[in-house]
């Protein structure tokens, strides 16, 4: 018995085991659910991939960091800057979200001259943020947003789309994204934006599904707290 006993310990031990990307607790984490945790993990890596497409977009296209940086690591820097932080970046006019996405792609006589990659990143986490219920860290006030999430997702599917075929005047490509080479294929731009894309549609769905599983969690514990109870007396 004492035998058994310290084998279902450690089998009681080992299904607590953290993983390597397990975080310590924070203070802000007790006024979070389980659903405003499961967003807020979202976000951040979302924000990562974002963030890996940025330095692959300025690898292939380093024109647009010369814009505005003596960098590659400035330029990141200043974009994340005016995302964090603020103030917003002044080649954008106050433009934001889905209008500073545009602006990146905008050609003809009147073409945006500001650095499009920095449009596009700036724009991307303005999309993030809203689709995030407007905050950077939900608590149990907030919440994702169905239709925001949803749009979101269809506007970085557009975006990718625009990525691989918008050209300039020139008839060139507008951004460069993929790269094939001798060293290989480089596919980082698709590869990280269709992570977000099908993090923001799980996103959508769960919340979707919040009011519905309200009503049926309702009654599964009505269930289980006064129906559950009455088998207990039933003669076996």
């Amino acid at each position: 018995m004492a035998g058994a006993a310290s084998l279902l310990g450690l089998a009681g031990c080992s299904s607590f085991r953290s993983t390597d990307r397990a975080e310590p607790y924070a203070n802000q984490e007790w006024l979070q659910s389980g659903a405003n945790r499961i967003a807020n993990l979202s976000l951040r890596d979302n924000l990562q991939s974002i963030r890996r497409v940025q330095t692959t977009l300025y690898r292939r296209n380093p024109r647009e960091w010369r814009k505005s940086a003596a960098s590659i690591d400035e330029a990141i820097q200043r974009t994340w800057d005016a995302i964090l932080k603020g103030p917003d970046l002044p080649e954008l006019r106050g433009a934001n979200g889905i209008e500073a996405i545009r602006l990146a792609f905008e050609t003809g006589p009147q073409s945006y001259q500001g650095d499009r990659v920095a449009a596009l990143v700036i724009g991307w986490a303005a999309m993030l943020k809203q689709a995030n219920g407007g905050t950077w860290e939900q608590t149990m006030i907030d919440g994702v947003d169905a239709e925001n999430s949803y749009r979101a997702a269809r506007n970085f599917e557009i975006s990718l789309w625009l990525i691989s075929s918008k050209t300039g005047a020139d008839g060139q490509p507008l951004l460069l994204a993929t790269e094939i080479s001798e060293r290989g294929r480089n596919l980082v731009a698709d590869r990280e934006l269709s992570k977000v894309v099908a993090r923001l549609d799980l996103l959508a769905a769960q919340a979707d599904e919040k009011y519905r599983r309200a009503a049926l969690d309702f009654g599964q514990n009505w269930v289980m707290g006064v129906v559950m109870p009455l088998f207990t007396l039933v003669p076996k």
